[in-house]
């Protein structure tokens, strides 16, 4: 659905007059107030030139509460309609004022108040003070409560560090092939990566088997292989050795090599042993 565009207010055939015009209205309104309220400052006995701060008391608490409602538009109910209500008690206040005065004033050629005009007139200047004081309270808590919830749901501009994983050893040390006699080290937290990738250098076999095709791994070779397996393992895992010896081009049985793992599997477990009662 195709949207119209947004146009800016000062694009507005006119719109600049209307401007003009509603400002010009707001400060002919403020004079007449002004003038009003401050009769009703000489009929309340307020004296010399205090008489014209009492327009701004209440004509600037109503300005001020309309900037508080609009900082306030996101807060909570309770908070908008207590703004809303002081608002509009100073907007009745100003009201009733100004028709009091020009009642009076029609009644009589000189202003004259009553004792309870004068007092509820004199009650507006400190209730006015409280009321401004307790609205800034309420505007600074606001404030306050939106920065938290930002500074909670922004994201950390330094993302958390990533532990690096530690890179496997992919050298084989060479063992001895002189017998089972020799009992390699196992390293217990070493990782345990893909068996053919693990298995980088590997101990050279003594005959190569013969082109026309394979041929039975000899013992010393299956042993070092075996050996060589669980040296970067830590465990001798049947199938792996037999992928191992398979890949250099020799045959091997599953018993075999089920038989050689788990030879030298328990060789590992005793030095694991021996290196832990050490």
């Amino acid at each position: 659905m195709h949207l119209p565009a947004f146009v800016h207010p000062a694009a507005v055939r006119g719109g600049r007059s209307i401007r003009v015009g509603m400002v010009l209205l707001a400060v002919f309104g403020f004079m007449l107030l002004y003038d009003a309220l401050r009769q009703m400052a000489v009929a309340a006995h307020i004296r010399g030139v205090l008489t014209y701060l009492f327009p701004l008391v209440i004509d600037g608490f109503i300005a001020i509460g309309v900037i508080a409602l609009l900082i306030l538009r996101t807060a909570p109910t309770c908070s908008r309609l207590y703004v809303w209500a002081l608002v509009g008690l100073a907007t009745l206040a100003s009201i009733w004022a100004n028709a009091l005065h020009a009642i009076r004033l029609n009644e009589q050629t000189r202003l004259h108040l009553n004792n309870a005009t004068v007092g509820a007139l004199s009650a507006i200047a400190p209730l006015a003070l409280a009321g401004a004081v307790h609205l800034y309270l309420v505007i600074n808590r606001h404030l306050a409560t939106n920065r938290e919830a930002q500074a909670t749901e922004a994201p950390s501009a330094t993302p958390p560090a990533r532990p690096v994983p530690p890179k496997p050893n992919r050298q084989v040390r060479q063992e001895p092939t002189d017998g089972a006699n020799t009992v390699p080290s196992a390293k217990a937290d070493a990782p345990k990566p893909d068996a053919k990738a693990a298995i980088a250098v590997a101990p050279q076999p003594t005959a190569k088997p013969k082109k026309g095709g394979r041929k039975t791994v000899p013992d010393e070779v299956l042993w070092a292989t075996a050996r060589a397996v669980g040296s970067e393992l830590g465990t001798v895992p049947r199938t792996t050795l037999e992928d191992v010896v398979r890949d250099r081009g020799y045959t091997i049985q599953k018993d075999r090599a089920k038989e050689v793992a788990n030879a030298v599997t328990a060789e590992l477990a005793s030095a694991n042993n021996a290196a832990t009662a050490a």
